[in-house]
């Protein structure tokens, strides 16, 4: 049923734009920029009255040669198309914005079969192929946009825990650290899924500091139907709340424009940026309402009742711009570090924490190309050590390289090595290779 509000909306929406325009602004190169162009102008005509869709397509293709389960190869593929709306110019709602966000999985589940690492090798691969909503929410801003509100389906690895220079990678830490990401009956509200929540936030006046707190549903989607989306808040569901403070520097003329609260934009797409400068420091807190079972099953309170215990977690991160070539200002060294904790009577991991480093033209004559390296250790809680005889971490390392071949079409070639996966003393190290080839419509 919430689905087919929201499709209403689409709808509504979009026969809305049909209508006399607002003054007009300069829209996007969509010829350049996009596979499939401006559509006969109306890309453009709906831009210009505060409907902006984007479409993309990725396909990955890897291959276990050594370790892990076993050896072989596999297709996986993720399609997604999205909507941004200024409902101010579309309706006269001041400071108000939409998003809607629909993608589906497609292919094999590459590291359960083949590698059976605890992190995962590829951050499109999801446990079930399917379709589903992952945003559908409306925001209203007040105060100048220092302070905002958004309300609906919303997923808290859009703005939580978040490091831009790390979004070129392609194994799943980079988005939503493990330490988070294991947690939940079902899972935090990340991708592939969101779950109803409230997000507040707060920029200072100079836009030198942040505070961000959510609210959402402790259990999104259904775990017992994972097609589809589904909307339900049941009893014993409790909460997930996370809040996070963090500190951005801005230079006296910023780079570039700073992206409106809860606008959503993939850092590794940008194409011909005059400037480009990443300056962030955060902290962050989780917590669940409900309690969750200790990691044994024979663990019982003063009662003779299963041990239960609250699911809480921090973390900070930090990146900063290394340096920038003098005659590029587009183009330079970034890194990031990011570390956080969960608790180690619920949580197979206990820590865990990446750090990396990434170069925005690096080969002369390739621009828009992006290399990275990066590495993220998980730690064992002791809890899980003893009861799976498991090794104390897992380590996973990753090269990559992302050419932009067109400005709508990208090639990234991954390197990956997996020590001790899944924290697993009878699985071996296993090496992957593979490529992403992603697609702008």
């Amino acid at each position: 049923m919430f689905t087919r509000y929201i499709f209403a909306l689409m709808v509504a929406v979009l026969f809305a734009g049909v209508g006399n325009a607002a003054e007009e602004e300069k829209s996007p190169d969509w010829n350049a920029t996009t596979l499939t162009g401006d559509w006969g102008g109306a890309r453009s005509s709906l831009y210009n009255k505060g409907i902006d869709i984007g479409l993309t397509h990725k396909s990955d293709v890897l291959s276990n040669t050594s370790g892990g389960i076993k050896r072989g190869t596999a297709w996986l593929g993720h399609t997604e198309a999205r909507i941004k709306m200024d409902l101010e110019k579309l309706w006269g709602w001041n400071t108000t914005s939409a998003y809607i966000h629909y993608h589906s999985q497609l292919g094999s589940k590459f590291n359960t079969n083949y590698v059976g690492g605890f992190v995962g090798v590829d951050n499109i691969e999801a446990a079930t192929n399917t379709a589903q909503l992952y945003h559908a929410w409306l925001q209203k801003s007040f105060s100048d946009d220092r302070l905002s509100v958004l309300a609906g389906l919303y997923p808290i690895d859009s703005e939580f825990y978040v490091t831009d220079t790390s979004g070129v990678f392609i194994q799943p830490p980079y988005g939503m650290a493990n330490d988070m990401a294991q947690s939940g009956q079902n899972g935090p509200p990340i991708y592939p899924i969101g779950a109803l929540a409230v997000r507040m936030k707060y920029t200072s006046p100079g836009r030198n500091f942040y505070l961000q707190g959510a609210l959402a549903d402790g259990v999104p989607g259904d775990p017992n139907n994972p097609h589809g989306t589904h909307i339900q808040l049941n009893k014993g569901d409790g909460t997930l709340s996370i809040v996070e403070f963090g500190y951005t520097p801005q230079a006296e003329e910023p780079p570039f424009e700073a992206a409106k609260p809860g606008e959503l934009i993939e850092p590794e797409q940008k194409v011909h940026e005059e400037h480009e400068s990443f300056n962030k420091t955060a902290i962050g807190f989780w917590r669940y309402s409900s309690r969750f079972d200790d990691l044994d099953p024979a663990a019982v309170d003063a009662l003779g009742n299963p041990l239960r215990h609250i699911s809480q977690g921090a973390y900070f991160l930090a990146e900063r711009t290394l340096f920038v070539e003098k005659d590029h200002p587009a183009q330079g060294l970034s890194g990031f570090v990011r570390f956080g904790t969960a608790s180690r009577d619920i949580h197979q991991a206990d820590w865990t924490g990446s750090l990396g480093l990434r170069y925005h033209g690096l080969c002369p004559g390739r621009d828009d190309d992006i290399a990275g390296i990066a590495v993220t250790e998980n730690h064992t809680s002791s809890k899980y050590r003893l009861l799976n005889t498991a090794d104390s971490s897992e380590t996973d390392v990753e090269i990559t390289y992302r050419a932009q071949i067109r400005p709508w079409l990208a090639l990234q070639p991954t390197l990956q090595y997996i020590i001790n996966p899944n924290m697993d003393p009878l699985l071996k190290n296993a090496w992957i290779v593979g490529a992403r080839l992603e697609v702008a419509f």
